[in-house]
């Protein structure tokens, strides 16, 4: 039977926004041996490297042709000097036209204040022919028989008589350098990336990218969790009790031709212990556990994901037997193909190699495959197909059973008074998954703690069911206008609950504000539903509706306090017209769409037409109003037991279950009575 997904907590909550209580409602190859694995390394290692490619290498030379032209572009040399006569440098001397000279031995390089032209013979032509040149710089030879005195002439001309050279026309390690370098280093980077890489599998490799995240579970110094510290979920806990009895004893079941499941799924809504039991797994089996989440695989440079997929599968072959534990695997599990923002392509990358790893070993190798999410609805088919995820475990919330189970693991440390009574929290917590529970205990600690107690008593645990619930109280400064309004509202939602036949008992009312909540009306069934007739659903919305009902009769008016009250109306109306069909117009049709059965929302397109959706709509407004008018009905009918409530929660301020019978006079709400058909 599906579940519906409604709350197990009637909370109608007055001046509240968005404020709702949790939803409860082919053939492989044989593995090679190992002297024939240790052959195909050993042939791969003595493996001649093979050359670059002609792309490669024409790539690589047009890197340092481009880099020569960069740097001649950006850094020109220096014009280069031209050898001319020495009377032609004493005439430019006595002419003020040299700048600067720099002399070496008996060569002197030198630069002209004004360019002249110098006419010679053309060294590259056989006949003789001359070439005139501009010439700014110049090189020049001393005669060994010119006359002293030189440097007097330079200075009473004003030539400088530089330290260093004017004109370098050497060839320098440094000039290589400045051409080539750049290029070189771009292309020793390029070959270390690429080496580094496919020795770590990818780009992604490269300083330690590729390589797997994954925790390994270490029995002597992590803390270990056993199948004794799961509770409540005895149908999950059983099959994978037979998964670690596989890996200790492989014996015990091959010995029939039986196989272990390559993989393990682990379904249910958030806080059921998908997580836990795993934990329980790794601390059980006493193999190697590996555990990652599915997010830690993916990362921003493509490559890196399906890299760690197969680092991971790699060391868990090395340590076969293993176990490894793939936590939210719909974040890299969704099926291929839909629009997801940024990062698809990477992502169906990870899953592609997830199936790769996963048809790529055999059961004998003792390497079994956990994974958990509570989005089932939007994994790959191909994830789920036999010889990959062979079995899908359900974890559902516990019931009474198992809550008193998970209660008393989660209170082991915790001292407790002689009057606490597990049966009674597992009765006020219907619903509640072992997070949840856990959470309960701790609150209950902290509340006893603070009061200063030695033991945490019933009242200790009640105070922290209320603030998990209900909300913290909040100081909040009132008009008495105000007060006396949620005291009528709050009122309305449990005299109806006192009235319609197969309504929820009313635990509390009150009229502090908590959380967002100005009053809170807390109605709790006395045992778990999961299938609903129509008219108890209708009982639900017109005691959600009698809250604005109470306000109209009473006032005649209306406020914003019943926001909460009109969503939470209307959304279970919805559901009776498109899920349930309950509606008389459209009768037994599907209209709700793809939805998530753990997480409670709703994905995709709408299944019908723009008429259907009028009708629809139509629909619920019907049922809307119908129960309005008879919460109406009821609350003028009973309008003493009405004023009566409101008038003790404005004393009181909070009642339970006890005072608001003795104050209303009224009766729990009569039980609905099935009607069997006779047969004609």
């Amino acid at each position: 039977m599906e579940d519906l997904s409604l709350p197990f907590f009637g909370i109608n909550q007055y001046f509240l926004r968005n404020f709702n209580a949790p939803s409860m409602k082919k053939n492989q190859k044989a593995p090679t041996s190992p002297i024939e694995g240790s052959k195909k390394k050993e042939l791969e290692k003595n493996k001649k490297p093979k050359l670059p490619s002609t792309r490669i290498l024409l790539i690589f030379f047009a890197i340092l042709i481009g880099n020569y032209l960069l740097v001649n572009y950006f850094f020109p040399n220096k014009e280069p000097a031209i050898n001319i006569p020495y009377s032609l440098f004493k005439e430019q001397v006595a002419k003020g036209n040299v700048k600067a000279v720099y002399t070496k031995g008996e060569l002197i390089t030198g630069k002209l204040e004004n360019e002249i032209t110098y006419t010679r013979l053309d060294p590259n032509k056989k006949e003789k022919q001359t070439r005139s040149e501009e010439v700014s710089h110049f090189t020049t030879t001393i005669p060994s028989f010119a006359e002293q005195g030189l440097e007097t002439l330079l200075e009473e001309k004003g030539v400088e008589i530089v330290a260093d050279p004017i004109v370098d026309d050497s060839f320098s390690i440094w000039s290589i350098m400045a051409y080539f370098g750049p290029a070189l280093l771009i292309i020793l980077f390029y070959v270390w990336l690429f080496r580094k890489a496919k020795g770590q599998g990818g780009i992604g490799g490269m300083m330690g990218m590729g390589q797997s995240k994954a925790k390994r579970f270490d029995q002597y110094t992590d803390t270990k969790v056993n199948f004794d510290d799961v509770a409540g979920i005895d149908e999950a806990e059983n099959e994978l009790v037979e998964i670690v009895d596989f890996l200790k004893n492989p014996e015990k079941y091959t010995r029939l031709g039986g196989t272990a499941p390559k993989g393990v799924l682990l379904l249910g809504p958030p806080g059921t212990g998908k997580t836990l039991l795993a934990r329980a797994v790794a601390g059980e089996s006493g193999v190697p556990f590996f555990s990652m989440s599915g997010s830690e695989f993916v990362e921003m440079i493509v490559g890196v994901g399906a890299a760690r997929v197969r680092d991971l599968f790699r060391v868990a072959r090395e340590n076969a037997p293993a176990i490894i534990f793939i936590d939210e695997l719909d974040s890299i599990g969704r099926s291929r193909g839909q629009y997801v923002m940024g990062g698809a392509s990477e992502q169906e990358q990870t899953l592609n190699q997830i199936l790769t790893e996963m048809d790529g070993f055999s059961s004998k190798e003792g390497i079994i495959v956990l994974a958990a999410t509570n989005q089932p609805g939007i994994l790959d088919k191909a994830l789920l197909r036999a010889g990959r995820f062979d079995r899908r475990i359900v974890v559902n919330p516990p019931d009474k059973t198992g809550r008193i189970a998970i209660l008393q693991v989660h209170t082991r440390k915790v001292p407790l008074s002689d009057d606490f009574s597990y049966e009674e929290i597992a009765n006020a917590t219907p619903g509640f998954t072992g997070a949840d529970l856990k959470n309960l205990v701790n609150e209950a600690a902290l509340q006893a703690a603070k009061e200063n107690n030695s033991k945490v008593t019933p009242k200790h645990f009640m105070a922290a069911l209320e603030k998990i619930v209900l909300g913290p109280e909040r100081p909040i400064l009132l008009t008495k206008e105000d007060k006396e309004r949620i005291a009528y509202h709050e009122s309305g939602h449990a005299i109806l609950g006192l009235l319609v036949p197969g309504a929820d008992p009313v635990n509390r009312v009150s009229i502090v504000p908590r959380g967002q909540a100005l009053g809170i009306t807390y109605q709790r069934p006395d045992k778990e539903k999961y299938n609903y007739e129509e008219e108890y659903l209708r009982a639900r919305i017109i005691g959600i509706l009698g809250g604005r009902s109470a306000e109209e009769v009473v006032f005649g008016t209306k406020t914003t306090g019943a926001e909460n009250d009109i969503q939470q109306a209307t959304e279970i109306a919805r559901a009776m017209v498109t899920r349930w069909g309950m509606s008389k117009d459209l009768g037994l049709i599907q209209l709700s769409g793809s939805r998530n059965e753990y997480l409670g929302v709703n994905y995709g397109q709408k299944p019908y037409s723009e008429d259907t959706a009028k009708r629809i709509d139509a629909e619920v407004v019907r049922i809307i109003q119908e129960c309005h008018e008879e919460a109406k009905k009821l609350l003028k009918k009973h309008r003493k037991a009405l004023d009566l409530l409101a008038q003790t929660l404005l004393e009181k301020e909070n009642l339970n279950e006890e005072e608001i019978l003795k104050v209303t006079g009224l009766p729990p709400a009569p039980k609905l009575i099935s009607r069997k058909m006779n047969p004609e």
